[in-house]
Formats: C-alpha cells, sequence, structure tokens
C-alpha cells in the first residue's frame, strides 16, 4: 500500500496526551493515529453496510407465516377471558 505523509494540525495538548499514549501502547504516533484513523473508518463502512441491510429489510418485509391473509379479526386478538 503506497503511503503518504499529511500535516496535522491539532492542539498542542492533544499531541501531547496522543504521543503518551502511543508511548504507553508501544507504538509510534503515526502507527496509533493510523490504527484509529483505520477503526473510524471501518465502523463508518460497517456501520453503511448494516443501514442499507435493515433499510432493505424493512422494504421487502419479513415472512409472518400468514402469506399476507390475517385470519383473526383485531377484537379476537383482544378478547379477555
Amino acid at each position: 500500500m503506497e503511503k503518504q505523509n499529511v500535516t496535522l494540525s491539532i492542539p498542542r495538548q492533544l499531541l501531547k496526551q496522543a504521543k503518551i499514549m502511543a508511548a504507553i501502547q508501544d507504538k509510534s504516533l503515526s502507527q496509533l493515529l493510523r490504527e484509529s484513523l483505520e477503526e473510524k473508518v471501518r465502523e463508518e463502512a460497517d456501520y453503511n453496510k448494516a443501514r442499507k441491510r435493515q433499510l432493505r429489510l424493512l422494504e421487502e418485509g419479513l415472512d409472518l407465516g400468514t402469506r399476507g391473509q390475517v385470519k383473526t379479526s383485531r377484537d379476537e386478538l383482544h378478547v379477555r377471558g
């Protein structure tokens, strides 16, 4: 995979905390940022995939075993014994 350098402008305190976090995890700051971005992109892709799947299910509907015919009236469903 081809790599490209980027320049970021972030608050100094955030940079300091990120460097500490990277050191604790025994990673470079670059590796920490790359992994964080990869995770964010993956989460977004997974969310979009799940959203499309759910919207498709809503469009298609679910098979409830009635073959589109309701044989029980509303009143019959709500009869109290």
